[in-house]
């Protein structure tokens, strides 16, 4: 799978990625670590990444508690 990688302005997360598909967000911490998060559909994606959204506040108060592994 060959991934869109977005730079973000975030204290925690280097890059995000979204695979519509497996309906699954990716995320690139500072420390270099990818995990995916899954159950996510089109719609929170859109939360996660719309304008003014904290990416720290909107991972730790929904991403956090969906199904997860390490991408890399």
């Amino acid at each position: 799978m060959n991934l869109e990688w977005q730079s973000v302005n975030s204290e925690m997360i280097d890059a995000e990625a979204y695979d519509p598909d497996t309906e699954r967000i990716y995320l690139r911490f500072k420390d270099g670590k990818e995990y995916y998060y899954e159950s996510c559909p089109l719609e929170i994606w859109e939360e996660f990444t719309a304008d003014g959204q904290s990416r720290g506040k909107y991972f730790h108060s929904v991403l956090k508690f969906k199904n997860t592994g390490r991408y890399s």
